[in-house]
């Protein structure tokens, strides 16, 4: 029989001695983090019985964090999503006891979007948030900045000469990929939409800009309508897609730039199988993932939430470090890029 790992075998695996283990364990006296450190990863490697024991005592001696987030729409699937997902990396930090307090905006009233971040800002280390980019947010920022606060805006740029860092795809890169895989999953030449849900939001902005941009280099012989303004909103959304179907019986393409996801789904199935144009979504939610599935959607272009959740955590701690480097100004991520053959 194969007797278990003792405290010796640790000291062995880590280098250390025994009395270090011991500290370690019953968190007896300081130890640096990084010889800490080193005996919980050879515990694990050897399956040493008070792993997570050792794992607690290390936590114990973190720093607590608190970390704001602001959100839209706590009732839209992406972003319940991504405030899971950022709970989650905030609570899981390895360099700090990490608390994340949320809160959201519903209207897109700028002056609400500041007063928020301010209140956000009294009570935590860093804030992130997702913001049109306005005079009256960029100014709150400034100010919280100011105040020793790091900001970091997610998914759409805003107040670049002030915010922290930015966290998210390169949204023009974005816009110039729906224009091609529209252009390659078309069934002819023809109209192509675009919508966005609303003129302030920088990501949105540049997604269009993308898009536009792809067709006038590289297919000039698509013509691109007037962009449709959807307030993130689906019933919005649905109506846009089937009034674009209706009023423009050329139409091939549409590229859906922000939220409303649901709603664009809905509204390609009441489009006859025939007519019914190449669509590219922004989210990997159910509606869009079944409708990928079944062959109605084209492909989705989304935000990877999951690894922005984790830099963003490591953007935290480098911004809190007054002895590490400078945060990068921008932490441009990989898109992901779905379609009915990679779900």
């Amino acid at each position: 029989m194969v007797s278990r790992p003792t405290v010796a075998d640790v000291a062995r695996e880590a280098g250390v001695s025994v009395a270090t283990v011991d500290r370690v364990v019953n968190g007896r006296l300081p130890v640096r983090e990084d010889t800490a450190r080193r005996v919980l990863e050879a515990a694990q490697r050897i399956g040493f019985h008070a792993v997570g024991l050792i794992r607690s005592r290390l936590r114990e001696q973190l720093p607590e964090v608190a970390v704001g987030v602001l959100l839209q729409r706590p009732d839209e699937p992406f972003y319940a999503d991504l405030a899971r997902q950022l709970q989650r990396a905030i609570a899981g930090s390895r360099v700090f006891r990490g608390v994340a307090r949320l809160d959201y905006w519903v209207d897109d009233d700028p002056d609400d979007i500041a007063l928020r971040l301010r209140r956000l800002a009294r009570r935590c280390h860093a804030v992130a948030l997702v913001s049109p980019d306005h005079a009256a947010v960029a100014a709150a920022i400034a100010e919280v900045v100011d105040a020793g606060v790091p900001v970091f805006t997610l998914l759409s740029d805003c107040a670049p000469a002030v915010r922290t860092s930015y966290l998210g795809i390169d949204s023009r890169k974005a816009g110039r990929t729906a224009g091609w895989l529209i252009r390659q999953c078309a069934p002819r030449v023809g109209q192509v939409a675009v919508i966005v849900g609303s003129r302030r939001f920088h990501g949105h902005e540049l997604r269009e800009m993308g898009f536009r941009s792809y067709y006038r280099e590289k297919a000039p012989e698509f013509m691109v309508l007037d962009a449709v303004v959807n307030s993130e909103s689906d019933t919005a959304t649905q109506d846009a897609i089937v009034q674009l179907a209706e009023r423009h019986r050329d139409l091939v393409g549409v590229y859906l730039a922000g939220g409303g996801a649901a709603g664009g789904v809905a509204g390609l199935r009441l489009i006859e199988p025939e007519r019914r144009p190449a669509m590219i979504c922004p989210s990997l939610q159910p509606e869009v993932r079944a409708a990928l599935a079944e062959g109605v959607l084209t492909a989705a272009i989304c935000e990877p939430i999951e690894r922005l959740a984790e830099r963003l955590v490591d953007a935290v701690a480098q911004a809190l470090d007054e002895q590490g480097p400078r945060v990068p100004n921008q932490i441009v991520l990989p898109m992901d890029v779905f379609t009915p053959e990679n779900l």
